[in-house]
């Protein structure tokens, strides 16, 4: 018998390569990390020595979720100012407290424990912009999550960096440090058309072309905002991205709530992607992107909670089921952005966006083992006629049991391993303490 490290004996196994495919009573083989075979429970057994034998007798195994769209370390502002529109609520509330707070402490602790909410939820990688994320880094691996770091610039000085250049040169020689990492990756995080200027724009597309890396940025998430760019320059966001080269297969275009016919068809043209987050779109009365029209197109688009001061909740199976409703209801056709799609834009999209979908995305031989086991065993998930129609609209992140991220199991039976809660939980309350009594 060959030997691996892991065998996974699943009720159900939901690759998402192939399209639609739901495979009854199979099994994945894990060595080093990898998934190195994807077969029949039966044949698994007969061919297989495995140093560890998980049977998951009533379960969905899914590939890893992917949160194409987060600021982790903001999770530390959950719940701090809610119920306003969204300048209001930067300008008046997320920006202030981030001018007294954020530092790489603050960073750190914030993001692990957006890392133990993720993780917890079956999500195995998330792309994340944010300040300091040296500090990121570090509580990523320590959590054993994956990541695609942002390399944050903005035309404001903060207690960061100073200018853009810096916010460049710091990001990047972070990449350097870290870019062997296996868990690892890294973005382009310009903010948005509004704080970034076309110089620096320019040296971010340069540094796009020459690395090969993705560029993450929000774009057309409010009116108010097309309309200021409209007055600024005489151009539509999209509009100016494009006369500046940076419209292409590396950008990652967050929310996209706001798009002229002729836009989505440029952005499918161009084989753009777009970070679709609907909860932080319509709590913040953002608006509902049209998901509809992006799908006719082609455009590839992934899902995103955003962050956590704005959703609130670090949730793909709540993302994933609000995608597909909000679809269907503002299209009128019910068979818009069926359950296999939500999954697939919860996944494989997402690592395509991320140019990782050689790597993630999926379950498929010779891809890292980034899992998550959902129990579809309870009461409330009876009867079960199709699992993935459940894994959309039914069943939540809290039937998520065990999660593996390049074969190492994260959680096991609900409990992380690499995650120290106490500890967590003290530095959490000792945030809360500090921004709650801040003038």
């Amino acid at each position: 018998m060959e030997s691996v490290d892991t065998l996974i004996d699943a009720r159900w196994v939901v690759p998402v390569e192939p399209a639609g495919a739901v495979l009854a009573d199979h099994s994945v083989a894990i060595r080093d990390g990898n998934i190195v075979a994807l077969l029949p429970t039966g044949e698994a057994r007969a061919r297989y020595a495995a140093a560890e034998h998980v049977k998951l007798e009533q379960h969905a195994l899914i590939p890893g979720l992917i949160n194409l769209h987060t600021h982790a370390a903001m999770t530390l502002m959950r719940g701090m100012a809610d119920d306003l529109p969204l300048m209001e609520w930067l300008s008046g509330h997320i920006w202030p407290a981030e001018a007294r707070h954020v530092t790489a402490e603050f960073v750190h602790a914030g993001t692990l424990l957006a890392c133990a909410e993720m993780l917890r939820g079956g999500i195995t990688c998330m792309n994340d912009m944010y300040f300091f994320p040296e500090a990121a880094a570090r509580a990523v691996l320590s959590s054993g999550m994956r990541a695609s770091l942002g390399m944050i610039v903005i035309d404001l000085p903060t207690a960061y960096a100073s200018d853009p250049d810096d916010y460049l040169a710091k990001g990047l020689a972070l990449r350097d440090a870290l870019r062997h990492e296996p868990l690892l990756s890294f973005c382009l995080a310009p903010h948005a058309p509004y704080t970034v200027s076309d110089a620096t724009f320019e040296k971010i597309g340069r540094y796009a072309e020459e690395l090969g890396l993705p560029v993450h940025i929000h774009l057309h998430e409010t009116q108010a905002e097309i309309d200021g760019e409209v007055a600024k320059t005489g151009m539509r966001p999209l509009a100016r991205l494009k006369n500046l080269g940076l419209v292409g297969p590396q950008l990652i275009a967050v929310h996209a709530v706001h798009l002229e016919p002729g836009e989505i068809e440029m952005l499918a043209r161009h084989g753009a992607s777009v970070a679709h987050c609907p909860s932080s779109n319509l709590k913040l009365a953002s608006g509902i992107a049209p998901i509809a029209n992006m799908v006719r197109a082609g455009v590839n688009f992934g899902l995103g909670t955003d962050g956590a001061a704005s959703n609130n909740r670090l949730d793909m199976f709540a993302e994933m089921r609000l995608a597909a409703l909000l679809a269907k209801g503002v299209s009128g056709a019910a068979q818009t952005l069926p359950a296999h799609a939500a999954l697939h834009a919860a996944t494989l999209a997402g690592a395509r966006a991320l140019g990782l979908d050689s790597r993630i995305g999926s379950i498929v031989p010779g891809k890292a083992a980034d899992l998550a086991a959902v129990g579809l065993g309870g009461l409330e998930l009876q009867p079960v006629y199709d699992p993935v129609s459940h894994l959309v609209y039914a069943a939540g992140r809290e039937h998520v049991t065990d999660v593996w991220v390049g074969g190492n199991r994260v959680v096991n039976k609900l409990q992380l391993t690499r995650v120290d809660l106490p500890s967590l939980e003290s530095s959490t309350q000792m945030w809360q303490n500090r921004l709650r009594d801040s003038p």
